[in-house]
Parts: C-alpha cells; structure tokens; sequence
C-alpha cells in the first residue's frame, strides 16, 4: 500500500476521521455529511441514485464514485480535479450544490465543540482546529477503507475457487479477442479492477471534441486530446454501485454489457483501447453476458459493505 508520510494513519486519526466523515457539522445546514452521498452498503458510493442531492436540495451534476482502496488512486474525482485524498475532501465542503459550507465556519464550529478538541488535541496535538486538520483525519479514514475480502480475492490467495461459469467469465473479460476489458479494466494480475487512467469509451457520436458538453478531464487540463475523457472506475465491487458512468446513464449492469457489445460509438479522442468499436461493440452473446455477470459478482467484498469500523459511529451510540 501506498504511504503518504505527511499524514501517516493512526488508529485513533483514522476514528476521529469517521466521526467527521458522518457528521453533518461539515455542511451549511447541518444535514448532509459525507457519509450521506457515500454509502457503505454501497461501497461508499451513492447508488441506486443517478446523481446525489446536496445540502441546497440541487442535484449534482455527476454520478457519486465510490470510495475504497483510494491509497492506490493516482488522482480523485471523474475529471481528476484533485491530486490527494485531502485535496479530495476540500472540494464537497465549499461546493455550492454539495455541502455549500466555507471552511472558516467549520473551525469555528468544531473548535466550540469540547468532543472535536479533545479529539484533535489527542491526535494531533492541536489547540486549534484548521481545514488542514479536518483533511488529514478524513483522509486517514479514507484510507483505511480497504476492500480484500470479495471470493475474488479469495481465489487468487488459493482460498477458494472459482465455479466453471464464473471461471469463463474471467477469461472472457480479460481475452483481447472477446471481452477486451483487461487494458483498462485490471483483473488479470492487478486486483485493483481499473488503471484509473482517463478514458474516452464512445458513450456519444461525437465528431467534434469542441461539443463535449461535460468536457471531463478536459476541463481540467485545457487539453482539446482530454476533452470528453473520464476516470476509469474499478469493477471491484461492480455489482454495488449502479447506476454507471459519470452521469449514471446506464442504470443495470446488463444496460453496461448491453453498451460494450453494440453501443460503441467511433468518436472524438475515443481510446484506441476500444479495439471493437468500428463494428459498435464485442457483440457479446446472451450466455456470455451471464457469464461475465457471474465473474462480476465474485468481485462483490460482502464483509467491506458490513464492517463496523467503517459504520456511522453516531448510530452506534444510540
């Protein structure tokens, strides 16, 4: 695992850091936490919603990514905004139609609250509780959300096998004759499920990458090459997080499957990983849909979705 020696993670940092991650103290009104829009049970994403509401009422404008082995991410958000998890966790406390808070409120906040300075003081070390604070102790509990118990990981430790079915599964997303998912979907050798590269898959038939209406990565960069490219999200936990891609278009797996087997479009600054779209897609057949699905599945980490150390520590206390 990756670690950042400015912000070691402690037991009791990686605590502190899941009280403030569900507590609604962060947000304007106090009603929205992190927690709100990353859901455990859903591997910390905000599924079955397309898009989340803030704590305005206003919808966000893309799909919620889910939050788990983020030690691993070179870089945070669909367009990459972001180069840390603590420049990560800055950006929802000041977005208007997310927590629509500053962060001048939210130490005067937490600095009036007697749990927060003792919490912080024991900690850190601190007697005063600034945004920088606040970060490292979210981003010491974001990295301690870790998923390595799915029967997928049980497998490749020799611990369990895979049925004929899952197994053919397997083969079919990672052969570069059939599936073709290997290059930015990693599960071959790398369980990390995604590269978390910048893709353009061929969502829409578009010539010009000027009319890219979200311009992804783009947007960041300037780059007219990276207009209309996104995060590639990880398959690890697949089956939990509907609806897919960054504006949550597709609402099951089989409409995802449905996408890559004739719903590829040829378009500006498409991959040219997409080997298959001049003909639209892989043309998956109905059975081997179903078997790619049952792989999915394995890739579900059922005891990361229940554990208690990633639970809402405030409903414990009830």
């Amino acid at each position: 695992m990756p670690r950042d020696t400015s912000n070691v993670v402690t037991v009791e940092g990686a605590e502190l850091g899941r009280y403030l991650f569900y507590d609604p103290i962060l947000s304007r009104k106090r009603t929205l936490s992190c927690g709100s829009c990353h859901k455990q049970k859903a591997a910390f994403s905000d599924g079955p919603n397309t898009f989340s509401k803030g704590g305005t009422g206003e919808l966000m404008t893309r799909n919620t990514m889910p939050l788990f082995n983020l030690a691993w991410h070179k870089n945070f958000f669909w367009d990459g905004k972001a180069e840390t998890i603590e420049r990560q966790i800055y950006h929802p406390v000041r977005t208007h139609n997310e927590m629509d808070m500053n962060w001048p409120e939210v130490s005067i906040r937490l600095n009036n609250s007697t749990f927060y300075r003792a919490k912080f003081k024991a900690v850190f070390g601190a007697e005063y509780i600034d945004s920088t604070l606040v970060a490292k102790a979210i981003g010491q509990f974001e990295r301690t959300l870790i998923s390595y118990r799915s029967k997928y990981d049980m497998v490749l430790i020799g611990k369990s096998a895979f049925t004929a079915e899952e197994y053919e599964g397997f083969n079919l997303v990672n052969d570069m004759t059939r599936g073709d998912c290997l290059h930015c979907h990693t599960t071959d050798s790398d369980p990390l499920g995604s590269t978390f590269n910048f893709s353009n898959n061929g969502l829409d038939p578009i010539a010009d990458a000027n009319n890219y209406k979200d311009k992804g990565r783009g947007g960041i960069t300037g780059y007219i090459d990276d207009f209309g490219k996104f995060k590639i999200p990880s398959l690890r936990n697949v089956m939990l997080t509907a609806p897919y891609m960054h504006d949550g278009r597709f609402k099951t797996i089989e409409d995802v499957l449905n996408f890559y087997s004739a719903g590829v479009n040829v378009c500006a600054n498409i991959d040219s990983k997409m080997e298959f779209a001049h003909r639209k897609g892989a043309h998956f057949s109905v059975d081997e849909q179903r078997k790619i699905i049952s792989f999915l599945k394995t890739l579900t980490d059922s005891a990361f979705i229940c554990d208690p150390a990633f639970s809402d520590p405030f409903k414990k206390k009830q």
